[in-house]
């Protein structure tokens, strides 16, 4: 059975634009990490003891099922389709997933896993939906799903994850490094609410959409680049002793990453 990359982000820069309603509006630059991903695949439920009327995920998770986000996307897509073909095939498949993107951690695995079993159903099952139709379905799941269903190297990422504008520059080669802190994202939103919102204007965010990340990354700290730095350090102070001079911090934690060093060529 064919298997699907869904591969990590990481935000570049994020930066808070204002409130709308319970939801946070954002400015980001997202960046596909390509050396690291999750596989997903079908297989067949004949091979697993699994009952043909249960969504079976084969994985390791530490949620039930009703909480993944697979499950959450296959909920949306069969609301948004009706689709017998859908039902028939998760009654006798279970969508198996080789998890290597650690969760809680800022690098969107959840999100990446639910856009990949979107576009692995609306593929095997021929349901002839737009990459557009994909991503209002994904967002239903998480805000960061849209993302992942345009599947661009790097992107803008605005509103509340709705607004995704590919932005054009070369792959950067980064390498990801996330301590064993599980972080809340809600309650990251919440301290920043509380403590440190300041949104910026619509001047510093066209500017930040026109510049390229490589420029973003020599140029600003891991505190500029990143609203959410400071919430999460005053929630999650032990976050303070992984912090690693030259590192940014991804979304709402607890990965940090940075450009891989490019190794010398003596020859």
């Amino acid at each position: 059975m064919k298997k699907y990359k869904a591969h990590a982000k990481v935000n570049i820069f994020l930066k808070i634009t204002g409130i709308r309603e319970e939801y946070h509006e954002i400015i980001s630059r997202f960046v596909q990490v390509n050396t690291l991903y999750d596989e997903l695949y079908f297989v067949s439920k004949e091979s697993l003891d699994a009952k043909a009327n249960e969504f079976k995920i084969v994985g390791d998770f530490s949620c039930e099922t009703r909480d993944n986000t697979i499950y959450k996307a296959y909920i949306e897509l069969r609301k948004a389709t009706n689709s017998d073909a859908l039902e028939k095939l998760m009654q006798t498949h279970a969508v198996k997933v080789e998890k290597n993107i650690p969760a809680f951690a800022g690098l969107g695995g959840g999100s990446s896993d639910a856009a990949t079993y979107l576009k692995m159903c609306n593929e095997v099952l021929h349901l002839g939906l737009s990459a557009n139709e994909l991503a209002q379905i994904g967002l239903r799941v998480g805000a960061d799903v849209p993302f992942f269903i345009y599947g661009y190297e790097s992107a803008n990422v605005g509103g509340i994850g709705e607004i995704v504008e590919r932005f054009d520059e070369k792959a950067l080669d980064i390498e990801t490094y996330t301590p064993d802190v599980k972080i809340s994202t809600p309650k990251v939103y919440k301290t920043y609410r509380r403590d440190f919102y300041a949104p910026i204007d619509g001047f510093v965010r066209d500017e930040l959409k026109k510049t390229a990340s490589l420029e973003i990354l020599q140029n600003m700290s891991a505190k500029e680049a990143n609203d959410l730095f400071e919430p999460a350090l005053q929630e999650y102070s032990q976050l303070k002793k992984y912090y690693k001079h030259g590192y940014f911090f991804s979304g709402s934690g607890s990965s940090f990453f940075k450009l891989k060093e490019k190794e010398e060529n003596n020859g």
